[in-house]
């Protein structure tokens, strides 16, 4: 199939146009976000079910985070998102939820009281980065892990101050930690020692949560950026 010179000038028209539609979430993001506070984003699984130990372990972590000052961001939809709100909500705390919107999945989440809706990913993960004091990260796939190495990626490349990164889950994640500090770090070089340093691997909400109150003792809360 071949396109005629007409073809791709409407194309370049309309992704012209698309722009306004990007700037739009941008500033509604900013907006609504900007109100909330302190928040800490606890990423995760879509997949994973109510009666899974990290589901209940996402829940009281959210629920400790927000008794300790902090608002709690999740993606808005279930697993360990709707984990994550539910422990804001029964902290009485600022529940966000930053929903994608997807043709055949995710609905928000019961347990949000404060929605952002987008439909550009890359602009949600702005707003979770901007917005965020912290990252509580559950074992996850693919979005999780994109979630994750963007916010240590930002933190190294000091686009973004250093902020506390926790992994929740230490069998999960410790076969990764171990390949990051042999390999990446070790054998390569690829990346410096300094960029582990805020990075804790727990299996204990409330380690995770002082983790975040031990590094704000001696840091300003502020939005990144």
């Amino acid at each position: 199939m071949t396109h005629t010179n007409k073809d791709w000038n409407e194309i370049r028209s309309n992704d012209s146009w698309g722009i306004f539609k990007i700037m739009a979430e941008f500033v509604e993001g900013y907006e609504k976000m900007a109100k909330i506070g302190p928040c800490i984003s606890v990423f995760g699984s879509a997949r994973t079910k109510r009666d899974s130990p990290y589901y209940i372990a996402a829940a009281e972590t959210s629920k400790l985070l927000v008794e300790s000052g902090y608002g709690v961001i999740t993606g808005g939809g279930p697993g360990i998102m709707e984990a994550g709100n539910l422990g804001a909500r029964q902290g009485e705390g600022k529940s966000v939820g930053l929903n994608i919107r997807l043709p055949f999945e995710q609905s928000g989440n019961e347990y949000v009281n404060h929605p952002v809706n987008f439909d550009y990913f890359f602009v949600r993960k702005v707003m979770f980065v901007k917005y965020s004091q912290g990252f509580v990260v559950f074992p996850g796939g693919f979005g999780t892990m994109d979630e994750l190495f963007e916010a240590l990626t930002l933190m190294q490349t000091k686009k973004i101050e250093m902020r506390p990164v926790v992994l929740f889950g230490s069998e999960y994640w410790k076969g990764m930690v171990a390949w990051i500090e042999n390999i990446m770090l070790g054998v390569e070089g690829n990346i410096n020692l300094i960029d582990m340093k805020f990075l804790k691997m727990t299996d204990d909400p409330k380690e995770a949560v002082k983790h975040m109150n031990d590094f704000y003792a001696s840091h300003p809360l502020r939005p990144n950026f």
